[in-house]
């Protein structure tokens, strides 16, 4: 059994990583979505550069910075987190599919993942 000392250190050591790994995810993640040429340049060279992939990668690289981020704050409730991340992540990719209208994917894109994100929002 641990002692209260070892344990409050514990939580407090899990509570610095998952902070920093989350956001540092988010920054990626918001970084590719911002300025996706740039992040394929730097971080992600794996041509063929593709400018929505990207912007996918960041979407959900988003999402799991956030998800990491809402673990700190509803540390009892997995499924809050869950949705939260998910959310997140749903709510990016409309984002991109949005910007990236032009680049291909369907017309109803936009809306069908808008519809998603605003379901899992609920």
């Amino acid at each position: 059994m641990r002692s209260p000392t070892s344990s409050s250190r514990s939580d407090l050591v899990s509570t610095i990583v998952v902070g920093a790994f989350g956001a540092f995810t988010l920054a990626l993640g918001l970084w590719a979505m911002i300025d996706a040429s740039s992040f394929f340049d730097e971080i992600g060279h794996f041509p063929p550069y593709n400018n929505h992939f990207v912007h996918d990668v960041g979407a959900f690289q988003i999402g799991i910075g956030a998800a990491l981020l809402f673990a700190l704050a509803w540390r009892d409730d997995a499924i809050l987190v869950a949705l939260g991340g998910a959310t997140a992540a749903a709510g990016a990719h409309e984002i991109a599919h949005i910007i990236d209208a032009d680049d291909g994917g369907r017309d109803s894109d936009p809306f069908t993942l808008g519809l998603i994100a605003v379901i899992l929002l609920a």
